[in-house]
């Protein structure tokens, strides 16, 4: 398999298949193909279902496979943003709630809970995230430019609400309470921040589509 990641700042990945090898994804991401594609969609069993469903995923995906020879198939992002590509086979990937776009059949996709109740809560991305693993490459799709940080054993990044995409499975998660009730009041920035430690990457978006929709939806005039 081989890839090219084009555009902005809507990109589209576009997946290159030999003959009989595949690859997976969300359903309904697909965005066009080469007619030989053949798709196939299963759950690939109960438990990873609803594994998927609570990690913020549907719980059918689809699988392509090229047929008598060679095959293309693309795959858009939904909002403005990046399509990132990671080798999973480098180590697990923590990705936000609905960060997958697609992969190859060898990567898998399950819960990544947080080990402390309060990261989960708190922090902005919810209790459930999703964890990438095994082996294989596969497209996390990221709200808004991605801007990218190796954090040293022990070192920490401060993170406001939503702006974590992803990290190493090494890193671990923790929340902040904001200081002194003025700030908490009057500084918008909420009453929490998510706290990342190292070691491992950090990737952090510019523009989660929370915050998005709350700007649009504050432009729209109410009757």
């Amino acid at each position: 398999m081989r890839y090219e990641i084009k555009g902005e700042p809507m990109p589209v990945a576009l997946v290159y298949l030999s003959g009989g090898e595949s690859v997976m994804c969300q359903k309904g991401a697909m965005s066009w193909m080469t007619p030989n594609m053949k798709m196939q969609t299963g759950t690939g069993g109960i438990g990873k279902a609803f594994s998927k469903m609570f990690s913020g995923e549907s719980m059918f995906q689809n699988t392509y496979t090229a047929e008598g020879g060679d095959g293309m198939i693309a795959f858009a992002s939904s909002v403005p943003g990046s399509i990132i590509p990671f080798d999973v086979s480098q180590g697990d990937i923590i990705v936000q709630k609905g960060g997958y776009l697609a992969s190859q059949p060898s990567v898998e996709l399950s819960i990544a809970f947080q080990k402390r109740l309060g990261a989960g809560f708190f922090g902005g991305e919810g209790f459930i995230m999703q964890r990438l693993h095994g082996t294989g490459m596969a497209f996390i799709e990221i709200d808004g430019y991605v801007v990218q940080y190796d954090l040293q054993p022990g070192q920490q990044m401060v993170i406001d609400t939503g702006y974590l995409a992803a990290m190493s499975g090494t890193c671990t998660m923790d929340i902040q309470t904001v200081k002194g009730v003025g700030n908490v009041l009057f500084g918008g920035e909420g009453l929490f921040n998510t706290v990342v430690t190292g070691p491992g990457k950090i990737y952090l978006q510019t523009m989660p589509i929370s915050h998005l929709a709350g700007a649009v939806a504050s432009c729209i005039p109410r009757s």
